[in-house]
């Protein structure tokens, strides 16, 4: 399998990228994301892929290889821009070591709702898109998480409560929370959460209750604390050359299947909120809603994160935050 999967890269990265008449004929695409098939990122984008090649008459397929079974989402973004795959999805703020305006959604409370959450969205789209151009690559859509809570093993009534815990972390601002209520980060992706639980790498950690699921958190964790957290955004995009080299109508079929993969996506994930929660409860896990005391310190703790990001993300970041609070009142 490995030799399979070392062949597919190099043959990515050897072929030829096709003058626009010919990649009208046809075109087979690679694409890595790092989330299993049951997750419904996956599941949405399986469905735009099946809707691109609908819509293309078959001139566009993609090869779709799911739970980092290709590339692990470290190296996602990287494939793409080198034409290793053609397309790829990351979780954006894992990105943040390369520029902090990624990490924008991963700042605790600061988007506590769906509604504020597309607000978001709409406001730091453009400044994401011209990023990902510089690089080389089009931004097609961008989906949010459901929000986060906390699991561990015994009750979390206060943030007091992760004092000395092994927090298993995800990004820059995930380490960030996790030093400043005095737990330990460590760097856990998604897939190697059950085996960092299993082996006492970590002993906490704070995830949506989609990745809960994806994880089998019961078997390593009791408690399920909602606290909102974040709406940490996975984003999809295309080799931009490769997106050029397709012909003008299959450039705008991609488009199309892009913009309805983003309407769908939005509503999977409030699905996958609830569906998620309930599963987490079913399988014997106790799920609740963090206690007013607890709300009012993440509050504290994310009026600190935002100063520290905007002293990072520079004139960017301090339009991006003007604009989401202005359209907030």
């Amino acid at each position: 399998m490995l030799t399979t999967r070392r062949a597919l890269l190099a043959a990515g990265a050897a072929a030829p990228l096709l003058p626009a008449r010919d990649a009208a004929a046809q075109a087979r695409w690679q694409m890595a994301t790092p989330y299993p098939d049951g997750n419904f990122h996956t599941r949405n984008v399986r469905t735009f892929l099946e809707e691109l090649s609908t819509a293309t008459g078959g001139r566009v397929n993609v090869q779709l290889h799911s739970n980092a079974s290709l590339l692990p989402m470290a190296q996602i973004k990287r494939g793409a821009q080198s034409g290793q795959v053609q397309l790829g999805e990351i979780l954006l703020s894992a990105y943040g070591n390369e520029d902090p305006f990624f990490e924008v959604d991963s700042i605790p409370q600061l988007v506590p709702t769906y509604a504020d959450a597309r607000r978001l969205n709409e406001v730091t789209r453009p400044f994401i898109e011209a990023r990902l151009q510089r690089q080389g690559l089009s931004l097609l859509y961008m989906v949010p998480w459901p929000s986060s809570g906390f699991y561990t093993n015994t009750p979390i009534e206060t943030l007091e409560n992760l004092r000395g815990t092994r927090m298993r972390t995800f990004n820059v601002m995930t380490n960030r929370f996790a030093t400043l209520v005095g737990a330990s980060p460590v760097l856990v992706q998604a897939a190697e959460v059950p085996q960092a639980f299993a082996t006492g790498v970590v002993n906490a950690m704070v995830t949506s209750a989609a990745t809960g699921v994806d994880s089998s958190a019961w078997d390593f964790a009791r408690y399920f604390t909602h606290v909102g957290f974040t709406f940490t955004r996975n984003a999809v995009f295309v080799n931009r050359r490769a997106l050029e080299a397709l012909s003008a109508a299959d450039q705008a079929a991609v488009r199309a299947a892009a913009a309805a993969a983003e309407t769908r996506g939005w509503r999977m994930s409030e699905e996958a909120r609830d569906a998620a929660a309930a599963t987490l409860a079913q399988r014997g896990m106790n799920v609740s809603q963090a206690s007013p005391a607890m709300l009012e310190a993440m509050s504290r703790i994310s009026d600190t994160m935002v100063q520290e990001w905007l002293t990072r993300a520079g004139p960017d970041g301090q339009a991006a935050i003007q604009a989401y609070r202005a359209g907030r009142s």
